[in-house]
């Protein structure tokens, strides 16, 4: 491996790893890299949105929708299924299955395009220089034309909601669950926090929706939050919306609380809320395309 790239890209999310293709495929050598490590402990390109984001996400949501019609719906149409049971551990395998495909493909798109692969912690330092820290503890000083910060980011740890792994969970925890919580209260209403909230919901989890609004977030208007909040009840949800950054306390009973609020490196940018393809929690008419969206 070269110590000297054209382009040296940190984080192979949806931003990082199409950047380091791209600059691949104008003939620049090219780095990316990542250190993100699952939790059986392999490690795995795609960033937060392939490997706890959106794609297990639509994966829950997919399999969760199929069940909840199958309950709810098939006899209408005159198909009637007897015993129907939910089988968590296969569709959480199922969904362990799609992001594999799916990070594995990034490793394949990686090597026909000619971008070098680097599992590690990267750290910028002056004049273009990119310290990586190997999973062993090792570190290498690489050097680049060009970086790019595609850091990504991380579930928010509030400090008056401990996070204990259990009873407290991120979104991160909250898509492996092993069973059905019996009720789920969640902190942050925007996309993972629904799409999570419907994914229970759907599988016979209470589910509590509180929201919480965040300053970059405060363009949204008044009635989009209405028919957000209407969309939520007529799904089955409990809404609370709190005007500030205002932590309740937890009820007695030993609930699941799950908080999939994020704080990204980079500056907040909407992109789309809800996207047409695959399974989605809100109708077609809550579908809506942010100012600045390319699809």
């Amino acid at each position: 491996m070269s110590d000297a790239y054209d382009v040296i890209v940190i984080g192979s999310g949806p931003a990082g790893y199409p950047a380091a293709i791209r600059a691949a495929q104008n003939k620049l050598s090219v780095a990316c890299i990542d250190e993100w490590k699952n939790t059986d402990g392999s490690f795995a390109f795609g960033g937060t949105c392939l490997n706890a984001g959106c794609i297990p996400s639509k994966a829950l949501l997919e399999s969760s929708e199929l069940y909840q019609r199958a309950k709810e719906e098939f006899a209408v149409h005159g198909i009637n299924i007897g015993g129907l049971q939910l089988d968590l551990a296969a569709m959480q395998k199922r969904r362990a299955s799609v992001v594999k495909t799916m990070t594995g493909g990034i490793g394949a798109l990686f090597k026909a395009s000619g971008v070098i692969g680097v599992q590690g912690h990267g750290r910028l330092l002056p004049a273009n220089k990119v310290l990586v820290t190997a999973p062993d503890g090792t570190e290498k000083t690489l050097t680049a034309k060009h970086v790019v910060l595609a850091s990504g980011s991380i579930p928010v740890r509030l400090k008056n909601v401990p996070h204990d792994g259990r009873y407290i969970v991120d979104s991160w925890n909250a898509l492996e669950f092993d069973a059905v919580p019996a009720r789920l209260g969640v902190i942050g209403a925007g996309v993972i926090g629904l799409e999570l909230g419907s994914v229970w919901r759907r599988l016979a989890a209470r589910s509590r929706c509180s929201k919480r609004w965040i300053s970059s977030c405060r363009s949204r208007t008044e009635r989009s939050r209405k028919r957000r909040c209407g969309t939520s009840r007529s799904r089955g949800w409990t809404s609370s919306w709190e005007p500030r950054s205002r932590a309740r306390r937890l009820p007695a009973a030993r609930s699941t609380w799950c908080i999939p609020m994020r704080r990204a490196s980079t500056r907040c940018r909407w992109t789309n809320w809800w996207s047409p393809s695959g399974a989605n929690p809100l109708p077609k008419d809550c579908w809506r395309k942010a100012p600045g969206a390319n699809r």
